[in-house]
């Protein structure tokens, strides 16, 4: 188990320190978080046999977390996921976003959460408290959010991540971890041989530039369904129209519980390892998604090649487009109310 060096971590961004800090349970399990886009680093977690590795996609220095990749472990806002248009309205009054995903904004902008250096307020050994304050106007979204993110890693060997954000005006908020796995250590070839199960009936279909419909679409008798453990590799090359707009699965499923109940909204496996993920979250919606636009082009850590589909992504969200969907669960945070969003990682193993 190779943590990363702190010291490759450490600039002046913007005129703010970047850092980097290590959180640990007393079992072994290790998690390294940098204060540059609140970012996940490493997750230093068990096989079936003891061996630790790292499951998570991204990069040895500062530098290359910089100029790379931009999501790779961020958190995302303040709109996470696509915004039809980069526009919305509140009580009448239209917002213009930034566009950054063909015609749509996406992950709150080029500018978003994920570039911005966050703020420590407090670091124990198995948690870190960091603090964002998103200027109104501030990428086109109203009002002056203050947002914080605790991670905490628990002796079950949970990645706990917990979110809250006020705001001096009414806004939209959608905030989620944006790390990419592989359970069979980072770099260690795709993801295709993984199996998922999500707690979801139905998805949220897409048009052809991946902003829903408004359809609550029944995944029965689609590649869609992961009612079952089901192999990424069964449906992710279907003949779909909702695949080929993904160029592979890049969809929202809608949780069959209540929004705001915490309750298991998935399990991934992978057999080799026998490593197990589970994911937790109170949101209303689930992303997957499984590294359609890895290519190769980017090298990681210890220069190891992230091709095609080598990372998947679980995100606990707000349905993308929420804000101009009447029928969908709101996003809206109200002046005055309290954003809270809580999301847990549990890893453990099975033979």
């Amino acid at each position: 188990m190779r943590l990363a060096d702190k010291n490759k971590f450490v600039t002046n961004f913007n005129d703010k320190a970047t850092t980097l800090v290590t959180i640990k349970n007393t079992k072994g399990m290790h998690v390294q978080i940098t204060n540059f886009g609140a970012k996940i680093v490493t997750i230093f977690v068990p096989d079936k046999h003891g061996i630790y590795a790292d499951v998570v996609l991204g990069y040895d220095s500062i530098q290359e977390y910089i100029h790379g990749q931009p999501y790779f472990g961020a958190v995302c806002g303040r709109y996470a996921n696509r915004i039809a248009n980069g526009q919305f309205s509140i009580d009448g009054n239209r917002f213009q976003l930034a566009t950054n995903n063909g015609p749509n904004a996406l992950h709150g902008g080029p500018e978003g959460f994920h570039a911005r250096v966050w703020d420590i307020l407090s670091v124990s050994d198995d948690q870190i408290t960091l603090q964002y304050l998103s200027a109104d106007g501030e990428e086109g979204y109203p009002g002056r959010l203050t947002v914080n993110v605790i991670y905490s890693v628990t002796g079950q060997n949970e990645l706990k991540i917990e979110y809250s954000a006020t705001s001096d005006k009414d806004t939209i908020i959608n905030l989620t971890s944006h790390s990419f796995f592989n359970l069979a250590g980072e770099g260690n070839g795709d993801v295709l041989h993984h199996e998922i199960l999500i707690h979801a009936d139905a998805f949220t279909s897409v048009n052809e530039v991946q902003i829903p419909t408004g359809e609550l679409r029944s995944v029965k008798g689609t590649a869609m369904d992961f009612t079952k453990s089901t192999v990424i590799a069964a449906g992710i090359n279907a003949d779909d129209d909702q695949i080929r707009y993904g160029k592979g699965y890049d969809h929202n499923w809608v949780l069959n519980k209540k929004p705001g109940e915490l309750g298991l909204a998935a399990v991934c496996y992978e057999p080799v390892s026998g490593r197990v993920m589970e994911v937790r979250t109170d949101q209303p919606g689930l992303q997957l998604y499984t590294g359609n636009w890895l290519d190769g082009s980017d090298k990681g850590k210890d220069g190891k090649v992230y091709g095609f589909r080598s990372a998947l992504c679980l995100e606990a969200q707000k349905f993308p487009d929420s804000p101009n969907k009447s029928e969908f669960p709101s996003a809206l945070l109200k002046h005055g109310d309290i954003f809270k969003h809580l999301c847990i990682y549990k890893f453990s193993t099975k033979q």
